[in-house]
């Protein structure tokens, strides 16, 4: 093999790598949203106002259309829709359990959404993303931003009764704890299969 022959097999080698180190992280994405429709289907069941009813089935619809754009993309790449055995949402279900009431519920949801749009962020910050994926992240960005707001306004509604600002800002930071250390795991477990990627793709 020439020595040109050797650059174009490294650098294939690369792109493959980079390639499966995407889909892997799209695979990631996907699960998060579907996983977050679970948690506003719990909600569904105790928001009864026609307001709420109106806002959640819209989130829901904006969940599920995130969940499907990743998909396609993965698609597109040439990938395929992965099931994620121990995503985010479900390392934070298991760290928190069952909440005690709704405004726990909202509480982890707005962790959870902020999370998402942080990690979208920064996905849309490096300087090698694709045109398409990046109007992916746009998408899914904008739609973030109205979950927080109204979720938020809804946490600060329900907690007037309970304690107002303190109440909330309890919860918020409890949660946020259990974030932190959850992501970190999920960064660290992430890492270790994008080398496994690598290693494979040598």
């Amino acid at each position: 093999m020439t020595r040109g022959s050797d650059v174009v097999a490294a650098e294939t080698s690369l792109q493959s790598d980079a390639r499966g180190i995407l889909l892997l992280t799209m695979n990631f994405y996907r699960d998060a949203e579907l996983q977050g429709s679970r948690l506003l289907l719990n909600l569904h069941r105790h928001l009864r106002d026609p307001d709420s009813q109106t806002k959640l089935t819209r989130h829901l619809a904006d969940e599920t259309r995130h969940a499907w754009l990743w998909t396609r993309r993965i698609c597109d790449l040439g990938g395929a829709p992965t099931a994620v055995a121990s995503g985010y949402q479900r390392r934070m279900g298991r760290r928190i359990g069952i909440p005690g009431d709704v405004t726990e519920l909202l509480a982890l949801t707005v962790v959870a959404e902020r999370r998402a749009l942080e990690r979208y962020r920064a996905h849309a910050s490096r300087p090698d993303v694709d045109g398409e994926t990046m109007a992916v992240l746009d998408a899914v960005t904008r739609d973030e931003n109205w979950h927080l707001e109204w979720v938020e306004a809804k946490l600060n509604e329900l907690s007037s009764n309970k304690g107002g600002s303190r109440h909330v800002t309890e919860l918020l930071e409890r949660y946020r704890e259990i974030d932190r250390e959850v992501y970190a795991g999920l960064e660290a477990d992430e890492s270790i299969l994008a080398e496994t990627l690598r290693r494979v793709s040598l």
